[in-house]
């Protein structure tokens, strides 16, 4: 039997979770921690990226920063006002924050020109082979898989991540300072709303997976949801790999020797 999970503790204390979803969390750790202790972040931060590397990411990562609305839009179709208490929050929540990602599009491109990738060549630009492996998945569990795993594989995951390792680019003082002072603060636009040590999405996404499955899901379940999660980390590590793959890119081997 479902036993309904309400919240008592802290949101951003994971001890205030089922023990399920601590186990979730734990057991995805590792996975998660091939995202955040990536090599292109410390050769971002230390302008050892290159032009070509720069160039990679800014094209190959567009696609999930412009489709992301989309995979919540996705999301909010399958629930039902009145359903659920789950159904009914993660409603609320997915309505207010696709109007909050609307304009993360538009950070993205500005933070593209700072460093040096114009706004056409993100837009029509040809995305280094591999690089689609994150937008795939999160278009394929945000159309085909149930809520719960829709939004703990895309909200929870991905955003989660993605705070994290935006911190680590934000924080040096290198890497903000190679941007150009007339519009620095334009072309740091993304990485400040992503890097905000307070950021409540993913654990407000959590809490709302959690109160879809409930307190004791089947072990099925659970394993599912795990998957899902580490699913995402592994696509975002892979995505990542191929950005800086550019040895066996036929096009950047090419720019390289220009």
């Amino acid at each position: 039997m479902n036993v309904r999970f309400e919240r008592t503790g802290h949101l951003m204390d994971l001890s205030s979770y089922p023990q399920w979803a601590q186990d979730m969390v734990l057991e995805s750790e590792e996975a998660k921690q091939g995202v955040i202790g990536h090599e292109i972040w410390p050769a971002m931060c230390e302008g050892k990226l290159g032009r070509v590397g720069t160039r990679h990411f800014m094209v190959g990562v567009w696609p999930v920063i412009e489709r992301f609305p989309g995979y919540m839009a996705l999301n909010l179709l399958k629930t039902r006002f009145g359903r659920s208490p789950g159904d009914n929050m993660a409603r609320r929540w997915l309505v207010r924050n696709i109007r909050v990602e609307q304009n993360h599009a538009e950070h993205w491109l500005n933070w593209a020109e700072g460093a040096g990738v114009s706004r056409e060549e993100v837009l029509h630009g040809q995305a280094p082979h591999g690089t689609e492996a994150l937008a795939n998945w999160c278009e394929e569990i945000s159309s085909h898989g149930p809520l719960a795993a829709g939004m703990v594989a895309t909200n929870y995951a991905v955003e989660g991540a993605t705070g994290e390792w935006s911190q680590l680019v934000y924080a040096s003082a290198a890497y903000t300072d190679s941007m150009p002072a007339e519009s620095r603060t334009k072309s740091l636009r993304w990485l400040q709303l992503h890097a905000a040590y307070d950021d409540t999405h993913p654990w407000e996404a959590l809490e709302i997976v959690c109160t879809l499955v409930g307190a004791s899901p089947s072990s099925a379940e659970v394993a599912y949801l795990g998957e899902c999660v580490r699913r995402s980390y592994v696509s975002m590590r892979i995505t990542l790999d191929r950005c800086m793959d550019v040895h066996r890119d036929p096009w950047a081997v090419s720019e390289a020797a220009a």
